[in-house]
C-alpha cells in the first residue's frame, strides 16, 4: 500500500493500533539504557512515545503524513515530545545513527522489507540495538491476524539474511506467540524477534 492508502486508513480510525506499546516491544527494551531511538514505520507512534516516557530522545519515520500528525497529538497528549519524520523507510532514508533502531510490524513485500531491515542495521550506533518485531510465515497457518498474503511475511531466516553482511551481533532470534482476543475468544499469533547488537 502506499502513503495515501495508509492515509485513508489512519484518518478512518481514532488509534489503528492503540495507544498502549507493543507488549514484545516494551519487554525487548525494559532493560536498555535510554538514548536515541528510531521508530522505523512508526505509524502513530506508539512505541515511540512509550519510550520517550522513559527517557529517550523518540523519532518516528514514517510515510503517512496522517500518522505522524495523529503521533504528535498523541504525545503532546502524554507530555512528551518526540520528533517525526516524513519518509519511507523501505528507499533507505539519511537518518543520524541511534542508540536503539526499532522495525515493528513493517508489511510491505520481501525485497523492501529485506532493503528496509538492510538499511535500518547501517543506522545502529556504536553500542545499540536493532530491534524487529513482526509477523511471521507461519502465522498463516497457525496463527491469527497479520496480512494474509504470504509474500508479506517474513520467517526468522529472512529477517537474518538481511543482516548479513551488516555486523551486527544477533542476540536473539525466534518465533514467539502473541495472545490476541478474537470475536471467537483468546488465539495465539504468531510473531517473530530479532534482537540484534554493534558492539562498542
Amino acid at each position: 500500500m502506499d502513503a495515501a492508502t495508509w492515509d485513508d486508513r489512519y484518518r478512518d480510525r481514532e488509534l489503528v493500533w492503540g495507544a498502549g506499546p507493543n507488549a514484545l516491544v516494551a519487554a525487548e527494551t525494559a532493560d536498555l539504557p535510554p538514548g536515541r531511538m528510531l521508530d522505523l514505520a512508526g505509524g502513530e507512534g506508539r512505541n515511540a512515545i512509550h519510550l520517550a516516557e522513559h527517557g529517550w530522545e523518540a523519532e518516528v519515520v514514517e510515510f503517512s503524513e496522517v500518522a505522524l500528525a495523529k503521533a504528535r497529538e498523541l504525545a503532546a497528549s502524554r507530555g512528551v515530545t518526540i520528533a517525526t519524520t516524513p519518509a519511507d523507510v523501505t528507499a533507505a532514508p539519511d537518518l543520524a545513527p541511534a542508540d536503539l533502531v526499532l522495525i515493528c510490524y513493517l508489511q510491505v513485500p520481501a525485497a523492501p522489507y529485506a532493503a528496509a531491515v538492510a538499511h535500518a542495521a547501517t543506522l545502529v550506533a556504536p553500542g545499540g540495538t536493532l530491534l524487529v518485531v513482526v509477523h511471521d510465515r507461519e502465522n498463516l497457518e497457525r496463527g491469527v491476524g497479520g496480512p494474509p498474503d504470504p509474500a508479506m511475511l517474513p520467517t526468522v531466516a529472512d529477517t537474518l539474511a538481511a543482516l548479513d553482511g551488516s555486523g551486527l551481533d544477533v542476540v536473539r532470534a525466534e518465533q514467539v506467540l502473541r495472545r490476541v482476543g478474537t470475536p471467537d475468544g483468546p488465539r495465539d499469533a504468531v510473531d517473530h524477534v530479532v534482537r540484534a547488537v554493534r558492539g562498542g
